[in-house]
């Protein structure tokens, strides 16, 4: 290796199938980084070594890495910690979107999942979703394309990619879900909001979801809650500016009700644009919102 050239930044792309890598591969070519989709686990070390005597027009090195590969679940993430240990400029993006619009996506090109399961692409798209779990924590980056266009998407991993390294910034994800469908492993912060009143008793609201704005204005329109949404407000911006000086790159807050459908969505939604307007960052998911 040329010892005079730095070795090049490296971003890897990885998550669930069918979540977007082919096209993240394409944003980051587009970019100036010189891409390899499938790259073995055993040849990531070497690559990175050999990446000094790339080209000086090329911004930095994008790889796909997945389960497609044999080893990658078993010796990808310890290999991903030594690395990132080191002096290497290495970033991780974590890919996924829910079930249902994984289902649709396979359903649509009549691919072979990788995980194969007979007769059940909503069994394979579980059953990968739960041996990626060990590798979605180490990701620097998730994002969530469920609700993205493929422009939106591109925007999206282009402004992430792009962003000015020297430039603080936390990136602020808000995750409404069910307790009855278990608890979000990626939250860092969790709020029950089952306290405040339920839609779900009200006949006219009940098929309804938070999304609608008479659920909204329900949830919303009550003491308890706006009192709620004040202080928790509060509390999130005095503890990002925390967080950033803590050198966290990734919040997850979820918010949480009995069925992820009604109280949760309205408070994610409503926290969002008020955070937004303070200029923060944020994007939205809703788990459970289809699980009625």
């Amino acid at each position: 290796m040329n010892k005079d050239r730095k070795q090049a930044t490296v971003i890897i792309v990885t998550g669930l199938s069918g979540a977007g890598k082919s096209s993240a591969l394409k944003v980051l070519e587009d970019i100036g980084y010189f891409c390899i989709d499938n790259l073995p686990v055993a040849f990531l070390t070497k690559f990175i070594e050999l990446s000094g005597n790339f080209s000086p027009s090329i911004k930095g090195i994008a790889l796909v890495m997945d389960l497609r590969e044999e080893g990658f679940l078993k010796s990808f993430p310890d290999l991903y910690r030594r690395l990132k240990n080191s002096s290497v400029s290495l970033d991780l993006i974590f890919l996924e979107a829910d079930d249902q619009t994984l289902i649709k996506r396979y359903s649509e090109t009549r691919r072979k999942h990788p995980v194969s399961i007979a007769g059940s692409v909503a069994r394979a798209v579980a059953r990968e979703r739960e041996l990626l779990i060990e590798i979605r924590t180490l990701a620097s980056y998730r994002i969530d394309s469920s609700s993205f266009t493929i422009h939106q998407f591109k925007d999206y991993l282009r402004k992430i990619v792009t962003a000015d390294a020297s430039q603080e910034s936390l990136n602020i994800s808000l995750l409404s879900f069910g307790f009855r469908n278990g608890l979000p492993l990626e939250a860092d912060i969790v709020m029950d909001v089952r306290f405040l009143p339920n839609p779900y008793f009200i006949e006219s609201l009940r098929e309804q979801s938070g999304l609608d704005p008479g659920v909204e204005k329900y949830v919303l329109g009550h003491p308890v809650s706006r009192s709620f949404v004040d202080r928790f407000q509060a509390l999130l911006k005095m503890l990002i500016p925390e967080y950033l000086r803590e050198g966290k790159s990734y919040l997850t807050v979820a918010i949480g009700c009995t069925g992820g459908q009604h109280r949760s969505v309205a408070i994610v939604n409503h926290l969002s644009n008020s955070l937004q307007e303070d200029g923060y960052e944020i994007s939205i998911s809703h788990r459970d919102i289809k699980k009625i």
